[in-house]
């Protein structure tokens, strides 16, 4: 799958297919350059799925409660 595919595939669908990918290769029945192929395709998946990760990350906010305990206002999220 080209590079085009693979950034419109949603992070479920790319996780699926990097886990088909990983399931051939560990089966041994892959040629050499069937295995480079998938390897390389694996690769740009495992990339992909990080951006998306990484976005959701950047995302999510954190409430933060006032003196009623209801939701006051929103922070980003700090993961540090």
């Amino acid at each position: 799958m080209d590079q085009d595919g693979i950034t419109e595939l949603s992070f479920e669908d790319a996780l699926k297919r990097l886990e088909t990918i990983v399931q051939r290769l560990e089966s041994g029945e892959a040629t050499l350059d069937e295995s480079i192929e998938l390897y390389a395709e694996g690769d740009r998946l495992r990339a992909q799925c990080e951006a998306r990760l990484a976005s959701a990350q950047a995302r999510i906010e954190k409430i933060t409660l006032g003196a009623d305990g209801k939701p006051a206002r929103t922070q980003p999220f700090d993961a540090g």
